[in-house]
């Protein structure tokens, strides 16, 4: 099969599926090897990006995605009706970061951190897929896990989890050292 065509049925399949779909179904669909067939869709997406077509592929862990690009958001909606937009309060991206950085987690987990309850934040997170339940812990009343999705990852523009920025060890320190002297004057009050 010439490269032509095989990039064709790549382009077919991530179109059609409207997901990201996994390198080892896109290889197996075109029968090359793993390797090769990133190796074409690295290809394509480049010439997507020099062309500057109102499409890209995007990179999600070991799959690929077709999508559109971020700059056409806004002739789209001249078309479509307006999506729902979700509001990302303080405390939902609070509660995010909590999870994206010590997933797995649990809810307890999540309000040992915030120091509140948040039942009402993973709830949204869920219904925004942000976060998933990523299975049970081996405890007493086997509370639910949560993690990231490839959706968190899509609109945070990372690639995997290890792309993530790192938090600066001093950083930490400085913030705890604030909020025990925040804690500590709303004491004194």
């Amino acid at each position: 099969m010439d490269l032509k065509k095989t990039e064709a049925i790549i382009e077919a399949i991530l179109f059609t599926m409207g997901e990201s779909v996994e390198v080892s179904r896109i290889a197996a669909a075109i029968e090359h090897d793993e390797d090769t067939t990133i190796k074409i869709i690295h290809n394509m997406m480049d010439r997507y990006k020099e062309e500057d077509r109102g499409v890209q592929i995007i990179e999600l862990e070991k799959s690929f995605q077709m999508c559109t690009k971020k700059e056409m958001y806004e002739y789209l909606i001249k078309v479509a009706c307006t999506p729902k937009r979700h509001v990302m309060t303080d405390v939902l991206l609070e509660t995010l970061a909590i999870v994206a950085y010590k997933q797995p987690v649990t809810r307890q987990d999540i309000e040992k951190v915030r120091g509140v309850s948040s039942d009402h934040a993973v709830n949204k997170l869920i219904e925004y897929n942000l976060i998933e339940e990523k299975g049970r812990l081996d405890a007493p009343g086997r509370p639910i896990l949560f993690g990231t999705t490839e959706e968190f990852l899509r609109n945070f523009g990372v690639k995997s989890l290890d792309d993530m920025p790192t938090i600066n060890p001093a950083q930490i320190e400085e913030l705890k050292i604030e909020a025990e002297e925040e804690a500590q004057m709303s004491l004194e009050v």
